[in-house]
């Protein structure tokens, strides 16, 4: 039972001693084989690297216009397949109009019959004016067909009013595309009645491209943000989960106020969307650019983490020594340090676990495609 203890406390001190311990150098050296551990290693680079931040947004239409009629009628044709790109202009429903365009021939003799009585009682007047300035007419006469000019004069402009507001009438008969956009499933077809009471739309058109990405950005990143969009370095790139493409574009809006209750702010990239990468309401990866910098690159299985901190390890005549690092960030396949390295080193990527702090090492580069 002592002796198993003895054994545990030892193997617990040479742990916490860890990679920076001298001592624990010192002792291993001796017991390193003639050609060193074997080791890979790569060359930490030193080059223009991105600044840039990773979040979750969502693809949000600019524009979406919930088609209804404005008559109480019936749909006689749909112009358009379902879930069909159209056209601002194309047109989508044909209503029945006939009891409209009745309505317009009635009001057209109408129109017709009062413009002949205005005309007839214009002559009239002329004439009346006339006898009355020879004493050969009363004035009562030419009073009472002025009167009648008038009278008809407001009954064409009247029957004119109600023949303009049928022919607006008319205009609703036939459905047109406000917008371009990807239509839905047209919620009714031909034969159906509709009214204008309906709460469900005949169909819906959903601007597709270009589109908008909103994401929450976090307020510690709003200045940095800012600051990119002053000097016009920010970009953005959503990611579609299972797609292999990607969709650019650059932020066009920050709103006017934070989220107190998440710290964040929402932000809205516009995307081009030409080929329809980002389709509405999915959920992307969203990459904020903000900027490139200078700085030093090393793979991230380079990078070991001990209780003091990040450190690699780096090869120099044939000895691997730990050099502390400060991480600032990960990209896609590398890591981005702040300090402890100036570039150019070689560095120590698999094989860490039979190293420590002086080890002699037979390092290999890492096969291409590894």
């Amino acid at each position: 039972m002592g002796v198993a203890a003895v054994v545990l406390i030892v193997g617990a001190v040479a742990l916490w001693r860890g990679p920076f311990s001298g001592k624990g150098a010192v002792a291993q050296g001796p017991r390193q084989g003639g050609g060193g551990v074997p080791v890979v290693t790569a060359v930490a680079a030193k080059k223009n690297v991105p600044v840039q931040i990773e979040l979750l947004g969502t693809v949000t239409p600019i524009a979406s216009v919930a088609i209804k009629s404005r008559l109480e009628t019936e749909i006689t044709a749909v112009h358009f397949r379902d879930g069909a790109m159209v056209k601002q202009g194309d047109l989508l429903f044909t209503l029945d109009a006939r009891a409209i365009e009745a309505q317009i021939r009635e009001i057209d003799g109408l129109l017709a019959s009062a413009r002949a009585q205005l005309e007839q009682n214009q002559r009239d007047l002329e004439r009346y004016t006339e006898l009355v300035a020879k004493n050969a007419a009363t004035q009562v006469t030419l009073n009472n067909t002025r009167t009648q000019v008038n009278v008809w004069s407001a009954a064409v402009s009247a029957n004119s009013a109600k023949l303009d507001n049928l022919k607006v009438q008319l205009s609703y008969a036939t459905i047109r595309a406000p917008i371009s956009g990807r239509a839905s499933m047209a919620a009714v077809k031909i034969g159906n009645f509709v009214r204008p009471a309906d709460t469900a739309p005949l169909a819906t058109i959903i601007q597709t491209a270009p589109i908008y990405v909103t994401f929450a950005l976090p307020q510690t990143s709003l200045p940095t943000l800012r600051a990119a969009l002053g000097a016009e370095t920010a970009t953005v790139r959503a990611i579609v989960p299972g797609e292999e493409r990607h969709a650019d574009g650059q932020v066009s809006m920050i709103e006017n106020l934070v989220d107190v209750s998440t710290g964040t702010v929402p932000v809205r990239a516009t995307m081009p969307n030409a080929g329809e990468i980002l389709w509405p309401g999915t959920l992307v990866r969203v990459r904020l650019t903000f900027r490139e910098e200078e700085a030093v690159t090393v793979p991230p299985t380079a990078v070991q983490v001990s209780q003091t901190g990040a450190y690699v390890y780096v090869v120099a005549n044939g000895v691997a020594k730990v050099q502390p690092v400060k991480v600032a960030r990960t990209l896609q396949n590398e890591t981005v340090l702040e300090g402890g390295l100036e570039g150019g080193e070689t560095v120590v990527t698999d094989g860490h676990l039979r190293l420590t702090n002086g080890s002699r090492v037979a390092p290999r580069r890492a096969n291409v495609g590894s």
